[in-house]
């Protein structure tokens, strides 16, 4: 196997953010309630690092003492702060990309004015990146995963059949749980797109986070009808 983790797909190398470049490289707890403080914002809602571990812990037991993948569908694309041996183009079947996690805790917007992003929901297919993770770096890497992913209740991990060019494999990814208050799956099209123009935190604008996906799906070749349907209508409504 090649040392280059962008051997099958060089034309991603540019387009994904290096893990010491990344703002959630050393994101913790800590540094998150430094944020909303300062901003102003609710604190407390996460959860605990005893328990983030704990959900990690379970879901990697069953994993074997193999490399482990790990299929992004969203912001991890481009983001996904570990450092990976190899990333692959790969498609996920039973399981579609909505944008149905409205953000109220400061990330992409409040509670007084909403941000939304997308979060994997059963049903069609998805097309994203797979990462693979050195079986010697799994419980490194996972723990700034799960930092970054699981700060509070919106997903749940599932491993998934992922198929790629030359085969599929098991890969771990993060669903939408319908349990936690940030998943909404019945909001309609007018309320994504107010969330879309309204919303705004310390990560950004809702706005550009929808930019950022059709800019990078584009570079990509991912073709996804529904961000294209978002980015249009949105695109009408801040002329």
């Amino acid at each position: 196997m090649s040392n280059d983790p962008f051997f099958h797909h060089p034309e991603l190398a540019d387009l994904i953010t290096k893990p010491e470049d990344s703002f959630f490289r050393d994101f913790s707890i800590t540094k998150l309630a430094s944020i909303l403080t300062d901003r102003g914002l609710p604190t407390g809602w996460w959860h605990s690092d005893e328990e983030r571990n704990a959900m990690r812990q379970a879901a990697l037991s069953e994993h074997r003492s193999e490399d482990l993948w790990v299929f992004a569908y969203g912001s991890l694309m481009w983001d996904p702060a570990i450092r990976f041996t190899e990333v692959r183009r790969a498609r996920v079947q039973g399981y579609q990309r909505r944008f149905i996690l409205k953000d109220i805790h400061g990330g992409r917007g409040t509670r007084e004015a909403p941000g939304l992003m997308a979060a994997l929901d059963r049903g069609g297919e998805c097309e994203g990146l797979l990462f693979r993770i050195d079986r010697e770096a799994i419980e490194t890497e996972t723990d700034i995963l799960w930092r970054r992913e699981f700060v509070g209740p919106a997903y749940f991990p599932v491993f998934v059949p992922a198929q790629m060019s030359e085969g599929t494999v098991n890969a771990l990814t993060f669903v939408a749980d319908y349990d936690a208050e940030l998943i909404v799956p019945e909001l309609s099209r007018t309320e994504q797109l107010e969330y879309l123009v309204t919303g705004s935190g310390f990560l950004g604008d809702s706005a550009d986070y929808l930019r950022n996906i059709a800019r990078q799906f584009q570079l990509f070749g991912i073709e996804d009808a529904e961000v294209e349907a978002l980015y249009s209508g949105m695109n009408l409504l801040v002329k």
